[in-house]
């Protein structure tokens, strides 16, 4: 019986890659959820089928938003599900700075909801996808490993900690299968033209002077990871690994795997990278984050090692992925543009 996965999120800058990887990558049926109301666009949905027209009968799109509960009719549509994938979040670190209360209750909502859902239907893997920014900031000597201690620093990390909590209490009380992701910073085809890739593009572009978090003895670092590597990553928890069950008084904790780029790479190196794939000079200034950007973190680092034993390896490698995205860019540049 051919295997059903459900994405939700599907239409987001980083979903869109799970749902591309998932179609060219397996012979599985695949549902998306998405209330295209936030980030997520159906162009990004139309691009990643549109030359592939026999993944079709494969793919069940539908719209819903998260906020409210999955009705018996919408579950129907849905159908029997073996994996689910969860991405469905608002994701903007400054839209969260400026509307934290929506922010922090939206993202508590979907997670309610979706895992609701999970426990009704019963899938065998709930991934839940989060991010690194739980963990806080580092040092740039240190890495966090899975369960380090949660610390976030802005609206949006702390709504993807609450996201975590909530889950990890439906794993102890319902048995919900719950594997989650904490992942490092994206960049890919079909981001939001917001985010730090597509700015410096933009800037670059057209001569404009790059804004770069830091001082000269202390830029702002990432490990920087390209979608579909971090798509990869999570098919290859899906199909490799079975989650850890909650055993009834026992002190225990659900599975948690950290998915990193190769390399910390700061923003200014970064900068000068697409600059470079451009063609172009980079014309930057350093500035404060911590001043311009309430809740900052110049440094977000986690370990890997943990996935890596497992035997996952990045399909392409960072500067392979950059420069290819780079140049997807040129051609389509019609994405930089704000949407």
């Amino acid at each position: 019986m051919t295997k059903r996965v459900l994405i939700t999120g599907a239409g987001g800058s980083i979903g869109c890659h799970v749902l591309r990887h998932f179609l060219k990558n397996t012979d599985w049926d695949i549902v998306v959820i998405d209330s295209f109301r936030h980030k997520g666009l159906t162009d990004r949905i139309w691009r990643v089928t549109h030359k592939h027209p026999e993944t079709l009968p494969r793919l069940t799109v539908l719209t819903h938003d998260l906020k409210a509960p999955i009705s018996d009719m919408l579950a129907d549509k849905i159908g029997h599900i073996d994996y689910l994938v969860n991405m469905a979040s608002m994701t903007d670190v400054w839209d969260s700075i400026q509307k934290p209360v929506q922010y922090v209750q939206a993202n508590v909502s979907e997670i309610l909801t979706i895992l609701e859902y999970a426990r009704s239907v019963k899938p065998k893997i709930f991934l839940q996808v989060s991010t690194d920014e739980v963990y806080g900031p580092t040092d740039n000597k240190t890495f966090c490993k899975e369960w380090s201690p949660i610390l976030p620093s802005n609206p949006y990390s702390a709504s993807k900690a609450a996201q975590e909590a909530v889950s990890i209490a439906y794993w102890r009380s319902y048995d919900v299968p719950l594997i989650i992701v904490n992942m490092m910073n994206n960049f890919g085809e079909m981001q939001s033209p917001l985010k730090f890739m597509m700015l410096v593009m933009s800037a670059v572009s057209t001569g404009a002077t790059v804004k770069i978090h830091g001082t000269l003895d202390d830029i702002g670092s990432r490990f920087y990871i390209h979608s579909r590597n971090a798509a990869d990553a999570f098919l290859f928890l899906l199909t490799n690994t079975q989650p850890f069950i909650h055993v009834n008084g026992e002190m225990d904790r659900p599975d948690r795997y950290n998915v990193v780029g190769e390399r910390c790479v700061d923003n200014l190196e970064f900068a000068k990278l697409i600059a470079s794939y451009l063609g172009k000079p980079l014309k930057y200034e350093l500035e404060l984050g911590k001043v311009t950007r309430p809740g900052h973190d110049s440094h977000y680092g986690a370990d890997g090692s943990k996935l890596a034993k497992l035997g996952w390896k990045m399909p392409v490698s960072f500067e392979d992925s950059l420069r290819a995205t780079v140049d997807w860019y040129k051609r389509n540049p019609e994405w930089l543009r704000p949407m």
